[in-house]
């Protein structure tokens, strides 16, 4: 996709400015001498949507301290200028990560400057709409799974639950876990989202309350044998009493709360294993192969499916939407739109 307009002397951004103790978004035209410090500059294509741009949107959890403030915790597009040994004008890229869009000026723009350093090259297979249909939370899903098969989880040991099944992260995850031969359950509260999901290779899929409501048991009947959650919270402290003997838990989120209401016995008693997968300061060697494994198992027809396209003025909106749970796959954001 072109980058209409991106040689002008100003661009267009969302810009978060705080006001009476609340925080106010707006699209402004603003210079390149305004961004912040970096030695590589990148002409954006495309952003995405991510639960955490949602809380950034929208002023919650303190993740930005200082304003004005540009949002978007991930982006694609093609290097404009670059004084790093890695990178030339014309290279296509992909950011996610390394707090930008929280500390530092994000992709909800036309540009961005960031460290080259927090580039990884866009692989061959994907263009850049494609790279943010994946996005921090395909990305995240990919670290997950590798986790999982890292700690020698096999598709004949048994059933993987995927959490918060029907959202981006969720959606990749049911993907590549159903590409790589698990028997994949989804978990979702959507009803609406289940032909979808099976779309996407869940085999079977399950009402997010079985998980989320009651009382948690120190240990419950054995189910499953990994999983992949980004609910966290009493979902996590549930899927933890259900694991099998052995089982392995990618914990990736928690959009339910950071608390974990359970018991150590999982742990003591079944040998299971929890754990945390961070995408954000993730080193580089695991980047790449997370992002080679994503270029080989997930096919365009699967990101097309979970896909969709809006631009920067769409964001307010979005952004209650993602925090509401009522956000289906990916949403893309078209920066140049």
């Amino acid at each position: 996709k072109a980058t209409e307009g991106i040689m002008a002397e100003t661009f267009r951004a969302v810009v978060l400015e705080e006001r009476d103790g609340k925080v106010a978004a707006s699209i402004q035209e603003i210079s390149e001498a305004q961004l912040p410090d970096g030695d590589v500059t990148v002409a954006i294509d495309y952003s995405g949507l991510n639960y955490k741009d949602g809380m950034i949107l929208k002023g919650l959890g303190r993740l930005v301290r200082a304003y004005p403030h540009v949002p978007g915790i991930d982006f694609a597009g093609r290097v404009e200028a670059s004084a790093h040994p890695g990178f030339a004008p014309g290279d296509h890229v992909v950011l996610t990560g390394w707090r930008v869009g929280e500390i530092h000026w994000g992709g909800f723009a036309q540009k961005a400057r960031v460290k080259g350093d927090w580039l990884v090259p866009l692989p061959a297979a994907f263009d850049s709409r494609a790279a943010m249909a994946i996005g921090t939370a395909g990305f995240t899903a990919a670290l997950a799974l590798i986790a999982l098969e890292g700690q020698g989880v096999t598709p004949d040991g048994g059933d993987v639950l995927v959490t918060g099944a029907a959202g981006g992260l969720g959606s990749v995850a049911v993907a590549l876990a159903a590409k790589a031969g698990f028997r994949v359950v989804a978990s979702t509260g959507r009803a609406e989202t289940h032909d979808y999901l099976r779309g996407l290779g869940a085999a079977e899929t399950i009402d997010r309350r079985e998980l989320s409501e009651g009382p948690v048991k120190p240990l419950d009947r054995e189910r499953w044998a990994g999983a992949i959650d980004s609910v966290g919270s009493t979902t996590l402290a549930k899927l933890l009493s259900q694991m099998r003997y052995r089982g392995v838990v990618s914990a990736c989120g928690l959009a339910a709360g950071p608390d974990l209401p359970g018991s150590v016995l999982p742990f003591l008693l079944r040998g299971v294993r929890l754990i945390g997968i961070d995408s954000v300061m993730c080193p580089q060697t695991e980047r790449r192969a997370a992002w080679e494994r994503l270029a080989r198992d997930l096919q365009m027809s699967v990101i097309e499916r979970m896909t969709s396209v809006e631009p920067l003025a769409a964001l307010p909106d979005l952004a209650d939407r993602i925090l509401r749970g009522d956000v289906q796959g990916r949403v893309v954001i078209d920066v140049n739109a």
